[in-house]
C-alpha cells in the first residue's frame, strides 16, 4: 500500500515508552527468565523493525511473529537474536527457514516427516518449538502419544532438527472471573502432564503471555513472550489493573476544511446527521480506509483540548467533526492519545467498535505512516 507522506494524518510511536514497558516487566521476572519480543502484526501496528530495535537496545532473547516473510525482514535489518514463527508454516519452507535461522512453531507431527526429507536433502538444520495445544485449540499436539511420537522422530532426525523449545498458549489469563479461572488452571495442568513424558526439556519453555506474566507468577517455564503490554496496554483491557506501563501509540491528523452550516443541514453519506442549528463542521483527513472504522460515528476526537463529535458516517478517507468555534485549517486533531489534560485511550476506541484495543491499533493502515 502507498504510504500517505503528503498528508497530516500518521501514527507517532514512543519508542521510550517500549523501552520503559520492557524494562518494568523484565524487573518483575525471575533472574533466569528470558523474554521474547512479540511483534507479529507489524508489531502491533508500531513497526515491526523500528520496535524488534528497540528490543535489541534493551536486551531481548529473541523475537516472535506470525509468519515467515516478518521473520525475514527482521534478518534483512541485521537483527540476529532468536526469531520464532508462531503461526503454521508449510514443510516446503523448511529450508528456507533453516538458512535465515528462523524457528519454526510445530504442531503436528507430519510437518516433521515432510520438513526431515527436505532439510536431509540441502543439509540443513532447522530449530523447532513444539505447540501443545492445551485448551486453546488452535494448533499444537493434545496428548502424550502424539507428543512423544513427535520427540522420538526428532531424536531419531537430529542432524536435521534442534528441538530449541515447548511452548501453549493460555485461552483465559486476562480474566480473573471464576470459570476463567478454572479453565486457565486446567490448561497449566494439562500443559504440566504432557511435560512429563519428556526426559529433558528444551532450551525454551515460554507459557507466559503478557497476561500470564502479570497475573499468573505459577505458570512456569524460563521465557516470557512479551506481547501487547509491550506497547503499553492492558491485556485485559479495563477487566484487571496491570503495571505502569506507558502507551507507545498515538493517532494524529490535521483540520483540512472547515465551514459554517444552517439548522437543517445534513453531514456525510446517507443524511444520517441534520444539524439541530448554525454549527461549525470540520473536515479530518482520515477514515476507514485507514482503519478508522464507520462504528466511530459518533465518537469523539480532541482538538485544542474540546472533546469533539464526529458526525455523520466515517467515510473512506475523511470524517466530519463538530466543533464549538471556527478553527484554523491546519489545527492538530488528536484521534487516540493526548491533548491538553484531555485523553483518548485505544480502549475507549475499541469499547466504540465494540471490539479490543489489539484489533484497533492493527486496523491502522500502512497508509497511515508512522513517526518515531
Amino acid at each position: 500500500m502507498v504510504v500517505g507522506f503528503h498528508r497530516r494524518t500518521y501514527a507517532k510511536i514512543d519508542l521510550n515508552a517500549i523501552k520503559h514497558n520492557i524494562s518494568v516487566e523484565k524487573e518483575k521476572m525471575d533472574s533466569n527468565q528470558k523474554l521474547f519480543a512479540v511483534v507479529k502484526a507489524n508489531a502491533y501496528g508500531h513497526g515491526i523493525v523500528e520496535v524488534a530495535k528497540v528490543a535489541h537496545e534493551v536486551g531481548v532473547e529473541g523475537y516472535c511473529v506470525a509468519i515467515i516473510d516478518e521473520a525475514l525482514a527482521l534478518r534483512q535489518a541485521d537483527l540476529n537474536e532468536l526469531i520464532l514463527v508462531l503461526g503454521v508454516t508449510p514443510f516446503e519452507y523448511a529450508p528456507l527457514m533453516a538458512e535465515n535461522d528462523i524457528s519454526t512453531a510445530v504442531g503436528d507431527i507430519d510437518f516433521l516427516k515432510n520438513a526431515q526429507k527436505l532439510l536431509e536433502q540441502r543439509k540443513l538444520r532447522l530449530s523447532i518449538h513444539l505447540a501443545l495445544d492445551t485448551g486453546m485449540g488452535r494448533i499444537g499436539f493434545r496428548n502424550q502419544e502424539e507428543l512423544q511420537a513427535a520427540v522420538d522422530f526428532i531424536n531419531q532426525y537430529s542432524n536435521q532438527f534442534n528441538f530449541e523449545g515447548i511452548f501453549t498458549h493460555f485461552a483465559t489469563a486476562d480474566s480473573k472471573k471464576r470459570d476463567a479461572v478454572d479453565y486457565y488452571d486446567k490448561q497449566l495442568k494439562k500443559f504440566k502432564n504432557l511435560e512429563t513424558c519428556l526426559k529433558t526439556l528444551p532450551r525454551y519453555v515460554h507459557v507466559a503471555n503478557s497476561a500470564a506474566s502479570i497475573w499468573h507468577k505459577e505458570c512456569g517455564g524460563n521465557t516470557v513472550r512479551f506481547g501487547i503490554s509491550m506497547y503499553g496496554l492492558n491485556p485485559s483491557g479495563r477487566e484487571l489493573d496491570s503495571p505502569d506501563f506507558k502507551l507507545a501509540f498515538s493517532l494524529m491528523s490535521e483540520i483540512v476544511a472547515i465551514k459554517e452550516i444552517n439548522k437543517g443541514d445534513s453531514i456525510g453519506y446517507g443524511k444520517t446527521y441534520t444539524a439541530k442549528d448554525s454549527e461549525w463542521i470540520a473536515t479530518v483527513p482520515i477514515g476507514y480506509a485507514d482503519g478508522w472504522s464507520r462504528k466511530m460515528q459518533g465518537f469523539k476526537v480532541l482538538i485544542n483540548g474540546f472533546f469533539c463529535e464526529i458526525v455523520g458516517r466515517v467515510c473512506m478517507d475523511q470524517i466530519m467533526v463538530r466543533v464549538p468555534q471556527e478553527y484554523k485549517v491546519g489545527t492538530a486533531v488528536t484521534l487516540i492519545g493526548k491533548d491538553s489534560n484531555k485523553k483518548i485511550t485505544p480502549q475507549e476506541v475499541a469499547d466504540q467498535m465494540n471490539t479490543i484495543h489489539y484489533e484497533v491499533l492493527c486496523l491502522i493502515s500502512e497508509r497511515v505512516p508512522r513517526i518515531y
